[in-house]
Formats: structure tokens, C-alpha cells, sequence
């Protein structure tokens, strides 16, 4: 299937999930000073940005380099997300990662792996694998689509004030629920394309 800016802009968006990593945001930028949030929040944007471009040009270089295929990014995306559910649904306090004291986010966990995982790091090299005459169409909806995930984890603490703790609570508990089924998918999604070559 050949891809058009919009739609590879609504896929990344898809994979990328912004709205549906806000309990994540909110949890994980909780520990940070609210002075500070804004530039932890561009930083973590601009890291797995440039993750996944780099990852774009010269990905499917590396997976050869390392005799990686795309299933086992599908399975290994599949077991972290897995990870993270079972930490939304079970976490006391509404902590998601253990954090010591007040440090700061760096790099783990917001640009990688919510951000620039390997769900999102399989579709970069997807698109520019099939069409990699568009190269510049598919960096500007990846740039995009990386706008709207900075726009809604900055917005993230307003968010939960007009939401409520409780609700916001219970959108992490239902999260964490839906990202266990889609894990578990993509667990055997993987291990069947290994196994059957589907």
C-alpha cells in the first residue's frame, strides 16, 4: 500500500499516540519541577525526533548490520509496551517508573520507548523502505506528528487539572488494559510472521 503525507501523518500519529500516552506524561512529569516541565518536555521530543530520523535514513541499514528483521522489532515492541501496561494497571500512587527523588526524565522513558519505540521505529523504516523516493514527504509528517506529541505532553498538566485526579486515574487504569491487548497482539503478531512467514 503506497502511502500520501496525510496518511503517513496519520499513521505516525496513530503509532506515536499522544492522547493515549497522557496518563504516562502526567505520571511520569509529576516527579519534575512545573518550571521545568516545559523544557524536560522539548527536550524528550526533540530526543526521539531525532531518533526516529536517524532511524529513518538508516535503519534498515542496521538491522542487516545486525541480522535483525522487522518481526523481532514487532516482538520486543510488543513485550515493552507489555512492561509499561502492567505497570499502569498495577502502579501504587500513580507512579508508572520508579524515579529517585526528584531527578528529571532523560531519554528513558518518555522519548524512548514511548515515544520513539519500536512500533514507531518498524513504521519510519516501513515508509521509507517502500517509497524511498518521498523521503522529504515522509520527514515532514513525521515532524508533524512529533509537533502534536510535544503539544499534548506540554499541555498534560493542564489537562489533568481540568480532568481530575480521578478521572485521569481511571484513564490510566483502562490504558493499561488496552495497551496489555495490544501488546499481547503484537507478541503474536510477530512470532507468527517468524513462524508461519504470514
Amino acid at each position: 500500500m503506497d502511502h500520501t503525507f496525510i496518511s503517513a501523518f496519520v499513521l505516525l500519529l496513530l503509532v506515536l499516540d499522544p492522547f493515549g500516552s497522557l496518563p504516562i506524561f502526567i505520571s511520569v512529569l509529576r516527579s519534575v519541577s512545573p518550571e521545568r516541565r516545559a523544557v524536560v518536555a522539548i527536550r524528550e521530543v526533540s530526543i526521539a525526533f531525532s531518533v526516529l530520523l536517524v532511524f529513518m535514513f538508516t535503519g534498515e541499514g542496521f538491522l542487516r548490520l545486525m541480522h535483525l528483521s522487522e518481526r523481532s522489532l514487532e516482538v520486543a515492541g510488543g513485550v515493552i509496551l507489555l512492561i509499561i501496561a502492567i505497570r499502569m494497571i498495577f502502579a501504587s500512587g500513580g507512579e508508572i517508573y520508579a524515579t529517585e527523588g526528584q531527578r528529571e526524565p532523560m531519554i528513558f522513558p518518555l522519548a524512548v520507548p514511548l515515544l520513539a519505540g519500536p512500533s514507531a521505529m518498524a513504521t519510519v523504516l516501513l515508509l521509507a523502505s517502500r517509497q524511498p523516493e518521498r523521503m522529504w514527504h515522509w520527514v515532514g509528517a513525521l515532524t508533524l506528528a512529533m509537533l502534536v506529541s510535544g503539544a499534548v505532553m506540554l499541555a498534560a498538566d493542564r489537562i489533568r487539572k481540568i480532568l481530575g485526579t480521578p478521572v485521569v486515574s481511571a484513564v490510566e487504569k483502562l490504558m493499561g488494559l488496552v495497551l496489555t491487548a495490544v501488546a499481547v497482539e503484537m507478541i503474536l503478531a510477530g512470532l507468527k510472521r517468524y513462524f508461519f512467514g504470514l
